[in-house]
């Protein structure tokens, strides 16, 4: 039938050649050309597909693409085509999830949800935006259910920590030796004087890592105290980058001294350019190691596909890919991805195969971190710290410079400057109730906006002018301006 279809197919081909008749011999290449071609088709139909949705950079894509593939077809003997999908960073793709599910709220085409830490994981559960697929007995039973208090997978099983990933400090050793600034130990000790300029951070409404590190610095110094080191590190800051990887990037070739950075940017800069010269510090007793996930999208059109994929992240081989160096057997092959892994037992194995020399499963902090506190109120805090810091920073930097100057009297100067227009209760309150009324988060952002100009541009602090008080001036002027047209018309 395939013969007799094929000659029927030549048959029908004369007129691109310009020829009556074809000669056996053309007539047999041709025959076996489309043969060819489509005994190809189902072999290329026959590729599954995976469509993943990931922060994640290149090498982390590559190489977990390169190891299922090759683990698929040994297990499987089919292929499988991977589609990445990156729409930003962590905070714009939780945007774009929860978006495209109001368009579409029994599935959005997207099988996976890669990286991006684990906030917004539990935001995506709470609106059940996740699937839950419980991994076997036998994994589960090598995973920690917690680390430092901290769950290393959701005991309803809709997502799982891939990776763990841990904040802190990256500077460059060689710029403080020339310069004498200070060795970093804290937070805190960004928002010093002495290093004015010389601070890196990305903005957190595009970078869920540093966000996580402002977020660490509210829960381990608590609201007031924690806003006026968020405020001061932000003016001490040369400027804020689109992207979190950028930062170390500056450290190590030493435009800046220090960068808020999360461990394996860090690690990658160490690596590269030697410890002698770059440095990472997570400041004792005030930071965490939290674990970075992967889960199940609802309506996953390739469902079953995706929860093999999960499998083999979680499994040996893949939490290999994570730890081991490039190049080692059951490594990576191109990228030395430096992550933790989240199975203790491979902290065990030969030290030189390591790319992480840090075991996170006996790194010891007192700090106790509240991820439900975090991710109920993640958009707010980024939202704050761009109104009163990020898109103010010029202002911010240039009054700041004049409360250094102002000797005695910086340290009032110094608490006007670091206020909030709201308590941490208030702040809760709407990130809980209001905070996905656009016309009402935009209201409270432009409130924000002037509070943190008026206070930043003069010696008074501001009032907060309240959203509806612009109602009833408007309502004022135009009431002048008809009284004014009024008494011109009867001139």
């Amino acid at each position: 039938m395939i013969v007799s279809s094929l000659r029927a197919f030549v048959s029908t081909s004369t007129d691109f050649v310009g020829a009556a008749h074809f000669s056996a011999k053309c007539d047999l290449r041709l025959l076996v050309a489309a043969a060819l071609t489509l005994l190809m088709f189902p072999l290329i139909a026959s590729a599954d597909r995976l469509v993943l949705l990931s922060p994640h950079w290149e090498g982390i894509r590559y190489e977990f693409e390169r190891a299922f593939k090759a683990h698929y077809q040994n297990e499987t003997g089919r292929s499988v085509a991977f589609d990445w999908m990156d729409v930003g960073g962590t905070s714009e793709t939780l945007r774009y999830i929860e978006s495209e599910f109001k368009n579409k709220p029994k599935g959005i085409g997207i099988d996976i949800f890669f990286g991006g830490g684990y906030d917004p994981y539990l935001a995506l559960k709470k609106s059940q935006l996740i699937e839950p697929y419980k991994l076997p007995a036998s994994m589960l039973d090598n995973i920690p259910a917690q680390l430092g208090g901290v769950p290393l997978y959701d005991p309803d099983y809709t997502w799982y920590g891939a990776t763990l990933a841990g904040f802190g400090i990256v500077y460059n050793k060689a710029v403080l030796a020339l310069t004498k600034l200070p060795v970093i130990q804290s937070w805190e000790d960004l928002a010093s004087p002495q290093v004015f300029g010389w601070v890196g951070s990305s903005d957190p409404r595009k970078s869920g890592s540093v966000h996580m590190v402002y977020e660490i610095i509210l829960q381990a110094y608590g609201w007031e105290k924690g806003w006026k080191i968020i405020t001061t590190l932000g003016a001490n800051v040369r400027s804020f980058t689109n992207s979190a990887s950028q930062i170390p990037k500056d450290v190590a070739i030493g435009e800046i001294a220090y960068g808020l950075s999360i461990d394996f940017y860090a690690w990658a800069q160490v690596k590269e350019a030697g410890a002698d010269k770059i440095g990472f510090v997570m400041p004792e007793n005030l930071t965490i190691i939290t674990p970075d996930a992967i889960a199940l999208l609802k309506g996953a059109p390739n469902a079953e596909l995706a929860k093999k994929f999960i499998r083999f992240v979680m499994s040996e081989p893949g939490q290999k890919l994570w730890l081991l160096n490039a190049k080692t057997a059951d490594g990576p092959q191109k990228f030395q991805l430096n992550r933790f892994s989240v199975l203790p037992s491979l902290y065990t194995l030969p030290p030189q195969t390591l790319a992480v020399k840090l075991n996170p499963f006996a790194w010891q902090s007192n700090f106790r971190f509240d991820p439900k506190l975090s991710a109920e109120r993640w958009s707010i805090v980024n939202d704050l710290i761009g109104a009163l810091v990020i898109d103010q920073k010029q202002h911010l930097t240039k009054a700041w410079q004049d409360a250094l100057a102002k000797g005695d009297g910086k340290e009032q100067e110094w608490r006007r400057l670091t206020t909030v227009p709201l308590s941490e209760d208030e702040a809760l309150a709407f990130a809980k109730t209001k905070w996905k009324n656009a016309e009402f988060r935009n209201q409270k952002i432009n409130e924000w906006t002037h509070f943190a100009r008026s206070k930043y541009l003069s010696g008074v602090q501001p009032p907060i002018i309240r959203s509806e008080w612009y109602s009833l001036i408007a309502f004022a002027l135009l009431s002048l301006g008809l009284v004014a047209y009024g008494r011109k018309r009867r001139i």
